[in-house]
């Protein structure tokens, strides 16, 4: 009997590797696979419940399966449901330009200010230790220091700038915002401080050799080149805002409302699918507003 030659052996060998061989089409669909059920099952089908429950009908006791746009209509037909979502956007637009003004410049400075990378890690966890503790703690803090006779009013009285206490410090739109910045301001920092440390620095070098100032340098170079970092701090902070409920509910001592609120309400008082018309109608406004900045900002080189 012939013996086969190595190069022989090799090319069946091949041969049979090759039968075996997947499309790279179904390889794609089976590497996606996973990451497609997990999202499916823990995102879209929740989503998908919510949607079909907000079109239930319920009373005192419980929810009667139907489809009815009772609740939509009550939700969009209201007055007090509207100056509610008016409320939670001023909420969001004052937390996100003064997030993204305090955030811009502590990451600049982390990022051009701070020569080593050593100092740059240690300055940014200092930064993140506060965020280490509940967020109910962080928000707590504040009745103290904001107080009728807290700090800032014992302090004001006793220097002789205020004869009584500042009663708009606690409980208002004020104390709101302001927690809600001490909340949120580090997911604003962390997206444009990860794109400033990308930002080249042959680039500035650039500008200041061809007779930029500074301040032309800032807003030529640096600042567009952090916009895709700012657009995620955006999203990030805007959808936190959008969901808070908690921060509202203390730091307003009731005297104020949001959306996340009346939703927080309406399921403890057995108002489901009420509820749910009020999460499908926020989700569809987070959503635009997303994708409205998302058409400004392309974040796909961040990702």
């Amino acid at each position: 009997m012939a013996t086969m030659t190595s190069s022989e052996t090799e090319k069946i060998e091949g041969g049979r590797a090759k039968s075996f061989r997947l499309p790279p089409a179904l390889i794609s669909y089976l590497q996606a696979a996973p990451l497609a059920l997990i999202l499916g099952a823990f995102l879209l089908l929740p989503i998908l419940m919510i949607t079909v429950v907000s079109f239930w009908d319920y009373d005192f006791a419980q929810m009667y399966p139907d489809f009815l746009t009772m609740n939509y209509a009550e939700t969009l037909g209201s007055w007090v449901t509207w100056k509610t979502y008016l409320n939670t956007l001023k909420f969001a637009f004052l937390v996100w330009a003064i997030t993204l003004f305090v955030g811009f410049w502590v990451a600049y400075f982390l990022a051009f200010h701070i020569r080593t990378t050593a100092m740059q890690m240690v300055l940014f966890l200092v930064c993140t230790v506060p965020f280490l503790t509940s967020n109910i703690i962080r928000m707590i803090s504040w009745i103290p220091v904001l107080g009728r006779n807290g700090l800032v009013n014992s302090t004001l009285i006793s220097s002789g700038i205020i004869s009584e206490p500042i009663e708009w410090l606690l409980y208002s739109d004020f104390a709101v915002v302001l927690a809600m910045v001490h909340l949120y301001t580090l997911f604003m920092v962390t997206p444009i401080f990860n794109t400033l440390m990308r930002i080249d620095r042959s680039l500035v070098e650039a500008a200041r050799d061809a007779g930029a100032t500074s301040w032309q340098t800032l807003t030529n170079v640096i600042i567009p080149l952090a916009k895709p970092g700012m657009a995620i701090g955006t999203i990030f902070v805007v959808t936190l805002v959008m969901a808070d409920f908690s921060t509202v509910q203390v730091m307003s001592g009731g005297q104020s409302a949001s959306v996340a609120l009346m939703m927080k309400n309406q399921m403890s008082l057995l108002q489901y699918p009420a509820a749910a018309a009020n999460a499908v109608v926020l989700l569809v406004l987070v959503l635009m507003m997303v994708a409205g900045i998302l058409r400004i900002v392309d974040i796909r080189k961040e990702l």
